[in-house]
């Protein structure tokens, strides 16, 4: 019997390889009966050689920091509504929905996977981190700008961000109805009403 030839791989650009490895990990993470979650087994699944993977993040660490960090940035742009509670509503509101699609919960397991032990890691992790708050900080100074009030950054991130995450870390589904604007109405009552000061 002779063998059927094998195609020919087409050559990927590197943005393409790495759009392709980073949806692989979605994938696994997603597919309850996939592989363990391993350079090769992502490679395989990419459609790229698993040496080239090790080449350009060095370990699965890196890896599933660079996926978190470009899905996270990827999600955050928001429009500016006119006010800082309509600014915030929008974040919570599009943070639940993002946690309820099969890649944010995948996301967030990316995350807690990635969690970094090294002090290096820890630092680069701090700085994913500031550039995801990014978004935060905009609608902070979107609202000073306006002549509000906002709380401050570590208020938001107790009150309103903490919520959402601790949820899906631990598999727990935001309530249906009302949960953003009830954690937005609780932050700006206490202590950043967002009112003309």
């Amino acid at each position: 019997m002779t063998q059927k030839p094998a195609s020919p791989r087409t050559r990927k650009s590197p943005e393409q390889v790495r759009a392709a490895v980073h949806q692989a990990i979605i994938d696994l993470l997603c597919d309850p009966e996939g592989e363990d979650l391993n350079i090769p087994a992502i490679a395989q699944r990419a459609g790229v050689n698993h040496t080239s993977v090790y080449r350009r993040w060095g370990s699965l660490d890196a890896l599933l920091a660079d996926m978190v960090t470009t899905r996270l940035e990827r999600d955050s742009p928001l429009n500016d509504t006119g006010t800082l509670r309509g600014d915030l509503l929008a974040w919570a509101e599009a943070s639940v929905a993002n946690i309820r699609t099969r890649e944010g919960r995948a996301l967030v397991r990316a995350v807690v996977l990635s969690m970094p032990h090294s002090a290096q890691a820890q630092a680069g992790r701090a700085q994913q981190f500031q550039r995801r708050m990014r978004s935060i900080e905009q609608i902070r100074e979107r609202a000073t700008a306006r002549g509000e009030n906002p709380p401050p950054l570590e208020q938001i991130l107790d009150q309103l961000v903490a919520p959402f995450y601790i949820r899906a870390i631990f598999g727990i589904d935001p309530p249906a109805d009302g949960y953003p604007e009830l954690l937005v109405d609780r932050l700006l009552g206490s202590g950043g009403e967002g009112g003309t000061g």
